[in-house]
């Protein structure tokens, strides 16, 4: 796959079903037959106020922070991250993002499988259920 510049990737809006804060945009980059063979990549920004709410991931991944400053929120505790940051989830490890300032944080996530899929508590719009992943691939 050649280089793209991931600022001109169109952004597909997720929230929360009745859960207003749980709100981000985000496009996939790599994933099976669209440029990797074994990972996916994902750049998502979440706006002031916004956050995750508490995701599993059905592989491992890991979390690079491109811009602004954020709360990484895990049951064994709170941690800070900001440019620069880089944290890897555990399959099957609820987490949450959660921005912290009144600007737009910028993240980009790596996965170890060129397909997976993270589970939700809430209903996530846009798939209408709890599960959202990679794209399947034509063919």
């Amino acid at each position: 796959m050649d280089p793209v510049s991931t600022n001109d990737l169109p952004r597909v809006a997720v929230s929360g079903d009745g859960v207003p804060e749980v709100r981000w945009a985000g496009a996939f980059v790599t994933y099976s037959g669209h440029g990797a063979a074994q990972a996916t990549t994902i750049v998502s920004e979440m706006e002031p106020g916004c956050r995750l709410r508490w995701p599993t991931d059905q592989t491992e991944e890991t979390q690079y922070i491109i811009a602004r400053t954020g709360e990484l929120q895990r049951d064994d505790g709170v941690y800070p991250v900001g440019p620069g940051s880089v944290f890897a989830l555990p399959t099957d490890v609820r987490h949450d993002l959660v921005t912290t300032r009144s600007e737009t944080l910028r993240v980009v996530g790596f996965f170890g499988a060129a397909m997976f899929a993270q589970r939700f508590d809430q209903v996530m719009q846009q798939v209408a259920g709890h599960v959202l992943g990679t794209p399947i691939r034509a063919g």
